[in-house]
Formats: C-alpha cells, structure tokens, sequence
C-alpha cells in the first residue's frame, strides 16, 4: 500500500473512526488539532499530533496552510477531511493534490460542481436523476421568477445555490410575496456563503428524506450500498436515521440504486458519495449531492458490512472496489441517535466537564465517541458528541435494543439529548414508520404546548 501515514483533518468522533480504520489497515495516523482540543481521544491516539492554531475553526481546522505544513512536518502522505470543515473544498482537495498527497475524497472537479446547488441539479437531470419541478438554473428576474412559479405552481421554495444547513431557503405560497422573499433568501445567502445565488423549485408538501450510499473507483465503476431514512430533522439538521427506510420496498431500492450507481459510474465518481432525495407518494426527487462521508454512514456499514472507511482509503490508494454490487447483502435494520450536548427540551447548548461516562455496550450495539470521564467539551464546535448505532434482524428487535442501549448510556456533567430519543422511540408514529420530515418539529411544538 502507498498510503503509510494518513493525516486526520478533523476532530471529534469522526477523527477517531478515521484513526481506528487506518490502524486496522496498517496506517499510521497524525492528529491535528487546536488549543481547545489537545485532550482529545484521537489526538492520544494518533502516532504523531499537531497543533494547528487556536479554539476558533477558522484559525485551525479550516486553516489550509496550516494543515499541510502539518503533513509535511510529520511526512504524512494522505489527508482525510472526514465531514464538516473542509471536506467539501475542492480549493482544498486540489492544494493536498499539488502537494503530492493522496487526497481521500472525491475528485475536486466533482467537489466543485456537486457543490453548486444549480449545476449540482443540472447535472443530476443530465445524468438521469429525477428532479424536483423547478427553475432550469439560477433565478434573479422576479418577472422570470413568477413565470417559473406559475408553471410548476405554488408553493415554490428558494434555494441558495451555495451552502445548505436550511439558510437561504424560503417557503412562498403566492406571487405577491416571491419578490421580497427572493430577496431575503439571496441577502441570507450572501451573508452565510459569499454567495446571493438562489433558485426555485416545487414544495413538497410533506416529503421523507432519503439517501443513497454510492462508492466509485474514479475510473467508471460504482455501487450503491442501500438507503438511509434521515427524514426524523430539527431546523434541517438529522436527529436519527435509519438503514433501510421503514417505506421503501425491495423492488424501489434496486431500482433507485440502479440509476444513481449508474450515475456515479458515468461521471467516473471517485469515492464515498450520498445521493439525497425527497419521497412522497413513492416518487424520488433529487435534492442535493453530499461528496463526502456522512454523519449516518455507520447503519449503512451494520446493514451491509462494508467499512466505509477503510474503502475511502482503498479508493484513494488507487485500489478496485472490493466488493461488486451482486455481492452486497443487505440484511437486519439499524437505528443511529445523534447524541449531542445539549438541552433535550429546548436544544440549549451544554458544553463542560464530563464529570463521568458509561459507552452501552452488548451485542450490535456499537458508540462512536470521543468521550471519557474527565473530558472537557469544548464551546466552539458543533454539539455532537457521540453517536448511538444499534443493530437488530428487525426494525423491531433494533428498536427494543436501542431501547436498552439508551437505558445503559452514562455521560454526566452535562446535558444530553438522550432524554429525546427515549421518548422518541415511545411515540406510536414513529414506532410504525410514518414520520415524514415535518414530523419532528410538529411534534415538538405539540410537546412544548
């Protein structure tokens, strides 16, 4: 293998997988990290460790120069970017490249064009994807915009073509507001991305969201590893998701895993990838394309028993798929909680001491997390904190083991979301499968009424 040490361009629980799978394969690992985190799980773990800058992100994890005068100091030669922070920077992928390096991801062409929202779509029709009703491109005539509005009929939603995370997205329900809202929508977009671009497309009334794991070997083949239900979401961001979707059939699963591996094979797609769809009344709609690992990769890996990680690497290396499409099995259900430091009631962030900690364990139970007793969580990055995977044969029987899992799960000193899932994995919609993406935030509302 050419790859011999791998730099980890993150933090948290995600640099800790990473770690995990390269030593599994014989890789040696160098942790980067800021002030804020020289305590950290993966940063005692890793071989060699760097200190990048201070607490602040732009200082540190998404400082570029410092990242690869870090690779060079300790004679890395890959970085992996994990998610979040500059994983979808094909200005980045493109600099570890010229430096030699063996970038873990995509290529940087298909990080720039997946990136864009309006080309991301353009190309998603032309590869065969189906879309959602809408403007072909970016909008900026509101006499264009109203026409397009018309055609496809309201309510439409504007998009940001840059970004995500639900900023620069506005719902319009009639052609008297869609000149303002244009306007904030582009306002809101500039001041989060750089970036005033905005696009129209149909509204789904009440739609699921979900996802298809693709892998490519960057030389015209790819698979597709099943779907992922992330549909349960609060203000656009996943709380649990599920591998398969409780909706989705065997016979749609092939079918939709046929054309968008077909997709990625046309484009000559080059590692993991996530094709994101709405479904409603069993018909797919492309929304987006994430050009990295995701955050709910791990139930795709307990369905399907695929590393997902240790095949980013493979790839990267120059190596063929190590699994054909015929070979994947897809079997049992998996449950994944987003664990985060926070309120469970009114989401308010918990940073602080964890004063003592207790991972669930048993069978198929399976924690990702940075955390020990005597961990400090730092203020200055997201609140996730660990994530919660069990598998099950049955949705039911993950469900019971979640159940448990969740019961046995200790981390004192701060707040947790924990208390949401246990009530959650109570609620009688979401126990038969009906929740749509709405639904979380509905019910919340309900609860705090």
């Amino acid at each position: 293998m050419a790859i011999k040490r791998l730099l980890i361009a993150n933090r948290g629980e995600i640099a800790l997988r990473i770690h995990r799978a390269a030593h599994e394969m014989g890789i040696e690992t160098v942790a980067v990290h800021s002030t804020a985190d020289a305590d950290a799980m993966h940063v005692r773990l890793a071989n060699h460790a760097v200190c990048i800058g201070p607490p602040a992100a732009k200082d540190s994890y998404l400082n570029m120069a410092a990242i690869i005068s870090a690779a060079e100091i300790t004679q890395a030669d890959a970085i992996h970017p994990g998610y979040g922070f500059l994983s979808e920077n094909a200005k980045f992928a493109e600099i570890v490249e010229a430096h030699g390096l063996f970038w873990i991801g995509p290529k940087p062409e298909h990080i720039r064009t997946m990136g864009d929202k309006v080309e991301a779509k353009r190309t998603a029709g032309a590869l065969g994807l189906p879309l959602v009703p809408g403007s072909d491109g970016a909008v900026s005539d509101p006499v264009e915009a109203k026409a397009i509005a018309a055609e496809i009929g309201y309510p439409v939603i504007i998009k940001a073509a840059s970004g995500g995370g639900g900023r620069g997205m506005k719902v319009c329900t009639g052609p008297d507001d869609l000149e303002s809202l244009m306007q904030q929508a582009g306002n809101e977009a500039k001041s989060a991305f750089g970036d005033a671009t905005v696009y129209l497309e149909k509204y789904l009334g009440n739609p699921r969201h979900i996802e298809f794991q693709i892998f490519g070997d960057g030389k015209g083949e790819a698979i597709h590893l099943g779907e992922r239900d992330c549909s349960l979401q609060r203000r656009h961001q996943k709380v649990l998701e599920e591998a398969p979707s409780p909706v989705i059939s065997h016979a749609e699963r092939d079918r939709m895993g046929g054309i968008v591996a077909r997709a990625m094979a046309d484009m000559a797609y080059r590692g993991a990838g996530t094709i994101e769809f709405l479904w409603e009344d069993g018909e797919f709609y492309f929304i987006e394309m994430n050009t990295r690992l995701q955050v709910e990769h791990p139930v795709t890996e307990a369905i399907t028993g695929v590393d997902l990680v240790r095949e980013q690497i493979r790839i990267a290396d120059g190596k063929p798929l190590s699994v054909r499409q015929e070979e994947i099995e897809f079997k049992g259900h998996a449950i994944e909680c987003r664990i985060n430091a926070e309120d469970p009631f009114n989401f308010t962030p918990s940073p602080g001491l964890v004063t003592s900690y207790h991972a669930a364990g048993g069978m198929h139970v399976r924690v990702d997390s940075g955390l020990y007793a005597g961990y400090k969580i730092p203020p200055y990055y997201d609140s996730m904190i660990a994530k919660l995977i069990v598998y099950g044969r049955t949705r039911e029987g993950c469900i019971m083991r979640l159940r448990r899992a969740l019961e046995e799960m200790v981390i004192g000193g701060v707040k947790t979301s924990i208390p949401l899932h246990q009530r959650l994995l109570q609620d009688p919609t979401f126990l038969d499968g009906g929740y749509t993406i709405k639904y979380l935030e509905e019910w919340l509302a309900k609860d705090a009424t």
